[in-house]
């Protein structure tokens, strides 16, 4: 039987840099999954629009979104719900992060960035009005403490306080000589053009791509499928 297609739907972007990150990561999972089909869409600037492709593919066969998200909010819950909720044979996939992979990518772009043990870092996020979507920062903020064994804060660049300007004000307030800007974003764009001129002493790069982001997209894939899998029978 042919595996569902990955359909890998990311948020879309004017920057060319930006696509290009994106592109670098879809590649990356089609290397990982190589039997399997993986299209691209997009909840916003660019096309093909998420439901456009989930309606072509599920015309013909089953298939997973996987969100290119790095967490829960209107583009998971509304505009990717939609999309699937007509066809039972397609399943969304929850939003990358949380994940302990992604904090991995992120210690790797603080070490990149030239981070000190006595550094203040703020987790720098895009930010959304979903109360769900700023837990899974604050949880993402969490793993990355443990990882890194210190406390991390929170800063979004929209939708929920403290906005990263703030967060990284109040981290001076608090004693720290130098502030590092976290990128909690995928890829260059207009969140992380918001991130960078943040006030920030040092601002580290975009997370992708990055194979370990990848893996993450895989196993979200693996994962979807087996549900999909159970909701039509075997």
């Amino acid at each position: 039987m042919t595996r569902p297609t990955l359909i890998a739907c990311s948020h879309g972007t004017a920057s060319e840099d930006g696509r290009r990150a994106i592109e670098g990561l879809v590649g990356h999972v089609r290397a990982i999954l190589p039997d399997v089909r993986v299209e691209q869409a997009f909840v916003d600037v660019q096309t093909p629009k998420i439901a456009d492709v989930v309606a072509r593919v599920a015309a013909a066969e089953a298939a997973v979104v996987v969100p290119l998200l790095l967490s829960t909010g209107y583009h998971t819950r509304v505009d990717i719900a939609r999309a699937v909720e007509p066809f039972p044979h397609v399943v969304a996939a929850p939003a990358l992060g949380p994940h302990d992979l992604l904090a991995l990518v992120l210690e790797d772009r603080l070490i990149e960035a030239g981070l000190r043990s006595e550094d203040a870092i703020v987790l720098a996020a895009a930010g959304s009005s979903d109360p769900a979507a700023e837990a899974d920062v604050r949880r993402m903020a969490l793993r990355m403490g443990d990882l890194l064994h210190g406390s991390v804060s929170v800063g979004f660049a929209a939708g929920a306080e403290p906005r990263i300007d703030e967060a990284v004000a109040q981290a001076r307030r608090a004693g720290a000589r130098r502030v590092i800007a976290a990128s909690y974003v995928l890829a260059p764009g207009h969140f992380a053009s918001v991130i960078a001129g943040s006030g920030a002493d040092v601002v580290t790069a975009p997370l992708a791509p990055d194979l370990r982001i990848a893996g993450a997209v895989a196993e979200r894939y693996v994962n979807a499928c087996a549900e999909l899998a159970t909701a039509v029978g075997g």
